[in-house]
């Protein structure tokens, strides 16, 4: 555990919707050159959980995760998302978004997702940013809760999520 006062370390990764290669590969661009260089990416996979994005990015709706070398200090996680809302802002096109950009982070215990919808199980932080713990590490797996968003139940999700685990953890280590 870090020191009284201070937050802890994290991977930071984002998760990325979009039907245009074209938006991925902008997004990915600006998004290392806030957060370092990617260390983990997944394949791509259609996203059909909701139609919600649908009519601002497209179809179909496309899904891929990133995960960030360098380790950020999870008191930031609000800042992060407000830079990844700046990067969404600035790839829109007549106002409507092409590529919905959430980032969250990873911990040994935990994953943690930022965003601007307040909820009743999620925890204001500040800027108009709240936070939900999304997974939680037992026994050898991140397990689900009432509230997690399906995509991050699916075993290829759960199975990168653990593999940057993995990765953290012989980080820390100094493996």
């Amino acid at each position: 555990m870090p020191p009284s006062g201070e937050s802890e370390q994290g991977v930071l990764f984002a998760g990325l919707l979009y039907a245009h290669n074209t938006y991925l590969e902008q997004a990915k661009e600006l998004l290392t050159a806030d957060f370092g260089l990617i260390s983990i990416e997944s394949d791509e996979t259609l996203w059909d959980h909701s139609v919600y994005y649908a009519n601002e990015l497209g179809s179909p709706i496309k899904r891929r995760f990133v995960f960030f070398d360098n380790l950020i200090s999870t008191g930031l996680i609000a800042e992060t998302k407000l830079k990844t809302i700046a990067i969404e802002k600035a790839l829109s096109v007549d106002s409507s978004r092409k590529i919905n950009i959430d980032p969250g982070y990873l911990t040994l215990a935990k994953v943690v997702l930022p965003t601007t919808k307040n909820r009743a199980h999620r925890i204001y932080l500040k800027n108009g940013i709240y936070a939900e713990t999304t997974l939680i590490y037992v026994g050898d797996n991140f397990k689900p809760h009432l509230f997690t968003y399906t995509d991050f139940t699916k075993c290829e999700t759960l199975e990168l999520l653990n593999k940057a685990r993995k990765l953290f953890k012989d980080k820390l280590l100094g493996k």
